[in-house]
């Protein structure tokens, strides 16, 4: 690799969600110069959420995408050089810690930062896709206080679905969980808990095939 595609910096922030700007702003402020690559998916499962009512600060609520440019500006603001691209490679055996973006450009780091987060995992429907946002969502914390009261079904039978099923369920009136094996993925543990939640109905063998509704 030729040198002039080799760079130093003293903080590299990996990801661009909360976690990630909020690291930039405090770097920023210290002095630590950070470069910020935004990822994937710049501003995080944020810009895929609408309505924000839980987090302090927006008084009259906030969506998501809004928000997400809210931080980025005051990362910049104070000083963080954000930057298109995704880290494909690290070496972290060393120092300084090497991060390769985008599989070719070579940065070499003081301090590195990883807060990639999580990304959702969809069915891969259209219908998805359409109504994500109008009554579909990846993220029962952020957005089940809005379905309170209602029956709601979530797809998947591993830790996170049980999880989001129990959080659901004392908010919901019934929760419908569809598996698709005979069996649930989830810790025993996890289990446990979601067959002695009363309002929470397991339905094993069902495929989701499709999405129907109406946007209003």
């Amino acid at each position: 690799m030729a040198d002039e595609s080799i760079e130093r910096v003293h903080c590299l922030i990996i990801g661009s969600g909360p976690a990630g700007y909020t690291a930039a702003i405090y770097a920023a402020r210290a002095n630590l110069k950070p470069v910020l690559y935004q990822g994937i998916q710049p501003g995080g499962q944020l810009t895929i959420t609408t309505e924000v009512e839980n987090y302090p600060g927006y008084a009259e609520g906030v969506q998501g995408p809004e928000m997400m440019i809210d931080f980025e500006k005051q990362a910049k603001r104070m000083g963080a050089d954000i930057r298109y691209g995704l880290a494909t490679k690290v070496d972290f055996s060393g120092h300084p810690h090497k991060v390769w973006i985008d599989e070719e450009k070579l940065i070499e780091a003081d301090a590195v930062i990883i807060s990639t987060g999580a990304s959702a995992k969809w069915l891969g429907l259209p219908s998805e896709e359409k109504y994500n946002g109008f009554g579909v969502s990846a993220c029962a914390v952020c957005d089940g206080f809005f379905f309170k009261g209602r029956d709601v079904a979530i797809v998947g039978a591993g830790d996170t679905a049980a999880e989001e099923a129990l959080y659901l369920s004392k908010l919901c009136t019934n929760v419908h969980m569809l598996i698709r094996k005979d069996e649930m993925r989830a810790s025993k543990v996890m289990q446990d808990r979601v067959l002695n939640t009363p309002n929470i109905k397991i339905h094993f063998n069902t495929e989701t095939e499709e999405i129907l509704g109406r946007k209003q």
